[in-house]
């Protein structure tokens, strides 16, 4: 648990309103586009409480995707001492170091920005390795971008996202619930899951048509697996045959994984796994041993 940041590094950075959020828009000639997933925070206590929620202090290097007009950057810069903006739109890579530099002149030299898309980010584009992930992700690639970072960024000890809500759901959703499925799963590969917080849809400019929800991960201490990316992809090709037909039974559903609806029962019984049970009735646990049990 980290120490609570020192109070006399807070209220360094003016942080941004609504009125604020719609005229740097207007200066940058900023229109939000679903393409990107755009949709600026413009609550100040919005973004002090996803800060709060990352548990993150001075002894971070925090990498935010997205951060749009800087409003939860602003927020991050008063906390830590290095913050690593990702940002895929130039513009808005371009002008939030001058934002930063005008409403926070004494925290400016903490914030890197890397005008790069997410997804195609690797450890050797960042200037430090990020011990933390506090975002508020792009709705349309937030599974996407959160999986890959997690895999690409071994040093990233915990995750705080912000997503749609049904998003959230599934990613925090337990084995056997309505919600489990693929992302569920492939989340808990890397550490542990849980819901931490709702956000309202008023809080956005523009506003969108669905609730938002904040996701916490904090990677195994001790890695109770190899988080290689060669085994990673064995466990995670189980996992993408186990929903692909989310009513049949494993058995069924991992013959072509397995090479035969044979082979699949013999390494579910190896596993202990009833080959009648269905995908969704299983932890990561029981996928990292079906991989272990093919891999020989």
């Amino acid at each position: 648990m980290p120490e609570t940041p020192d109070p006399s590094r807070r209220g360094l950075a003016a942080l941004l309103g609504p009125a604020e959020v719609r005229s740097l828009a207007a200066e940058f000639g900023v229109r939000p586009t679903k393409q990107l997933g755009q949709n600026f925070v413009h609550d100040a206590n919005t973004v002090r409480r996803i800060v709060t929620a990352a548990r993150v202090d001075d002894s971070d290097v925090v990498l935010e995707v997205g951060p749009g007009l800087g409003s939860l950057t602003l927020a991050l810069l008063d906390v830590v001492d290095s913050v690593i903006a990702v940002e895929i739109d130039p513009v808005l890579a371009q002008q939030l170091p001058r934002t930063v530099a005008e409403r926070a002149p004494e925290l400016r030299q903490r914030l890197t920005v890397i005008p790069a898309d997410a997804l195609r980010i690797r450890r050797a584009d960042l200037p430090t390795a990020p011990s933390a992930l506090v975002a508020n992700l792009p709705y349309n690639v937030a599974v996407p971008v959160l999986l890959h970072l997690l895999a690409e960024l071994p040093s990233l000890a915990s995750a705080l996202v912000m997503v749609q809500a049904e998003v959230a759901d599934r990613l925090a959703a337990p084995p056997g619930s309505r919600t489990y499925g693929v992302p569920s799963v492939k989340a808990r590969f890397f550490g542990e899951v849980r819901r931490a917080g709702s956000v309202g849809k008023a809080v956005f400019w523009p506003q969108p048509q669905i609730q938002s929800g904040l996701v916490r991960i904090d990677r195994y201490a001790e890695a109770p697996w190899p988080l290689d990316a060669e085994f990673r992809a064995q466990v995670f090709a189980v996992i993408d045959a186990a929903f692909a037909q989310r009513r049949k039974t494993l058995r069924a559903a991992l013959a072509g994984w397995a090479g035969s609806a044979e082979e699949a029962q013999r390494r579910l019984a190896a596993a202990g796994i009833d080959p009648s049970a269905r995908g969704e009735t299983l932890d990561v646990v029981d996928y990292v041993e079906l991989a272990r049990i093919a891999a020989g």
